[in-house]
């Protein structure tokens, strides 16, 4: 069906094959993962999360909250991870991010919900709406990887801006996470490297 909405697609499929959407782990886990994900490799970021995890009381904001800061860095967690993290559990500990209320809201106001707490910007927002609440219509344009595989698989002249990115996902509403998915498997098997926290 995507392709039918964009046939510029069709070809880039044709390439990667049938992508299947992942869900991932919901709530405070979810989005600290994304949070460690962000500007590592794929590699990286798996190695910091398999010890992160390890830690007691680091997947739950409470438990969160009684961890020091040097624990937490010292699974490879930077200072503004960290500190990202911790006020994403102090507003889920005082009640001003709940999880369950996001999901009931549609995707530009779960965007907004999302990033009007402090450390969470408009990628981390929109890539757990992705990959935590499985909603079928985000497209994560500041993404590099996505730019790049826009370029590459659309025949782009040069790398898209984030605004224009974004404005031209608009046509494949409302499959646009399935774009998206479609565009980092691209990135993926034609760079040789997987574009997202695998």
């Amino acid at each position: 069906m995507l392709v039918e909405v964009d046939p510029r697609l069709a070809a880039i499929r044709a390439l990667t094959g049938e992508v299947q959407p992942r869900i991932d782990v919901a709530g405070f886990a979810g989005i600290s993962r994304i949070v460690c994900g962000q500007l590592l490799s794929v590699a990286s970021a798996a190695a910091i999360w398999a010890r992160y995890v390890q830690v007691e009381g680091a997947l739950d904001p409470v438990g969160f909250l009684n961890l020091d800061e040097p624990t937490i860095r010292a699974v490879g967690f930077s200072g503004g991870k960290y500190r990202t993290v911790r006020a994403i559990a102090e507003a889920m500990a005082s009640g001003t991010l709940d999880f369950d209320h996001l999901e009931t809201l549609p995707a530009e106001a779960a965007v907004g919900y999302l990033t009007a707490h402090k450390g969470i910007g408009p990628w981390t927002a929109q890539v757990y709406l992705m990959f935590c609440s499985g909603h079928p219509d985000i497209f994560p344009a500041g993404d590099l990887a996505l730019r790049k595989a826009a370029q590459d698989g659309l025949g782009l002249e040069c790398l898209p801006e984030i605004a224009e990115l974004a404005e031209s996902a608009l046509a494949r509403a409302p499959h646009r996470s399935a774009a998206a998915l479609l565009l980092w498997r691209y990135y993926a098997v034609c760079r040789n490297r997987e574009g997202i926290l695998g």
